[in-house]
């Protein structure tokens, strides 16, 4: 492990830029990030409602990033910890931030569309920052409820437009027009180029979509500590079926 100030501070300098500031031994790793303190300031915000002890317990972190929120569930007591991302580069900056925390984590580079490889399920799950970067987010979902999401679920997303919800019927007449037009009505804004600079922002939901989509995933939702965070329990089947698996057309390479 690296001890100095100064050796720490070339490593994060290698591994950088970081989207996750995080103090590793005094250093910080984002120190001007946009969001502020970011993602401890919206950490203090739900930390409470996930247990303090975590015990026995097992985690799956989702789109770990550089680690932050894995390394809080092992300081925690997490027996197990697992965080997957995509990124190789964020990967990379999770395993140092884990080192210099001194917290046993493993981390794999998979997608969230490939999380039934892993073969296990978690007591918690942690979705955080992901749904807006996926081209197929419920899809995500229905993939996260059928295969890995034992028990608890804490899910957050970017959100635009209405905070507001309306009460969800079963159904509504063909010749219903009106319902689309009000702003508390689920809806998830497709973004065709960027958002934020980010090719990768794709959806953004407004409230009444994010709760619509968590239930319609499986997931009851249980509080809802921060304007951006759902509290959740696996709870029933996902609503039309669940996840599809389509077939792999012939290749043209």
């Amino acid at each position: 492990m690296l001890h100095s100030s100064a050796e720490i501070q070339a490593r994060i300098d290698a591994l950088g830029p970081w989207f996750h500031n995080m103090e590793l031994a005094g250093v910080a790793t984002a120190p001007d990030h946009f969001l502020g303190n970011y993602p401890s300031v919206k950490w203090r915000k739900f930390a409470d409602v996930i247990p303090h002890d975590l015990s026995g317990k097992s985690v799956l972190d989702i789109g770990c990033n550089a680690g932050f929120y894995s390394i809080e569930m092992k300081r925690r007591g997490a027996e197990r910890v697992l965080g997957i991302d995509f990124d190789e580069a964020y990967l990379a900056q999770a395993r140092f931030a884990a080192e210099i925390a001194d917290c046993e984590i493993e981390f794999r580079q998979l997608s969230v569309y490939d999380v039934g490889a892993l073969g296990e399920t978690f007591d918690i799950v942690l979705f955080m920052g992901v749904l807006y970067h996926l081209r197929h987010p419920l899809l995500a979902l229905d993939l996260i409820r059928q295969h890995v999401a034992n028990d608890l679920l804490v899910f957050q997303s970017m959100q635009r437009g209405s905070k507001e919800t309306l009460p969800v019927e079963e159904n509504y007449h063909f010749w219903t027009h009106d319902l689309f037009e009000r702003a508390a009505f689920p809806k998830l804004h497709f973004i065709e180029h960027r958002y934020a600079d980010d090719p990768t922002n794709w959806w953004i939901p407004n409230r009444a979509c994010t709760e619509a989509m968590l239930r319609s995933a499986g997931f009851e939702i249980l509080q809802h500590p921060e304007d951006e965070v759902f509290f959740c329990r696996a709870a029933g089947e996902a609503a039309g079926g669940g996840a599809v698996y389509p077939a792999k057309g012939p290749s043209h390479d």
